[in-house]
């Protein structure tokens, strides 16, 4: 799907559980990436997210089960509550600079996650970010982050190597078991 420049805005589960969605091409004149918008496009493979794109809301691409890989814009400064929860093929995923929150539970149950790189731009991991990344071998934490949430990584069963800087001062409960 081709969605034409005339469209400015994308509503609250506009293709939400079109299981046979396998690519989409959004607009630059798309800001936002609503709420629930692509919530279990479970064929999903593909999608093209334009410079235009500041945010990217809540279980936007949650259950996305097809999804290998997508790339963040630099202009996106937030990435909502469980935005790619349970995307369970995304291999790798840069988060740009330009984002400085990232929600609850963003990557969790991201089975074949083996690579993220966080950005120094971010000061806290939230609670169960990376939470049964189950593929994810190493973290590199930048030295902004001052907290790591509750379970962050919890349950990561191939992390081998983890380096905490010394601009930690709060880990959560459960954060890398």
């Amino acid at each position: 799907i081709s969605i034409p420049s005339s469209v400015t805005h994308i509503g609250k589960y506009a293709f939400s559980e079109c299981s046979s969605l396998t690519q989409i091409t959004i607009p630059s004149s798309v800001t936002k990436i609503e709420y629930r918008v692509f919530y279990v496009c479970s064929s999903l493979t593909q999608i093209s997210i334009p410079s235009s794109v500041t945010q990217i809301e809540k279980d936007a691409f949650r259950g996305c089960s097809s999804l290998k890989q997508i790339s963040i814009p630099s202009s996106v400064t937030q990435i909502g509550d469980n935005a790619f929860r349970e995307c369970s093929s995304l291999t790798q995923i840069t988060i740009p600079s330009s984002v400085t929150q990232i929600g609850n539970d963003t990557f969790s149950y991201c089975s074949s996650l083996k690579q993220i790189s966080i950005p120094s731009s971010l000061t806290q991991i939230r609670s169960y970010a990376f939470f049964k990344c189950s593929s994810l071998i190493q973290i590199s934490i930048p030295s902004s982050v001052t907290q790591i949430g509750n379970h962050a990584f919890h349950e990561c069963s191939s992390l081998k190597q983890i380096s905490i800087p010394s601009s930690v001062t709060q880990i959560g409960i459960y954060a890398f078991c």
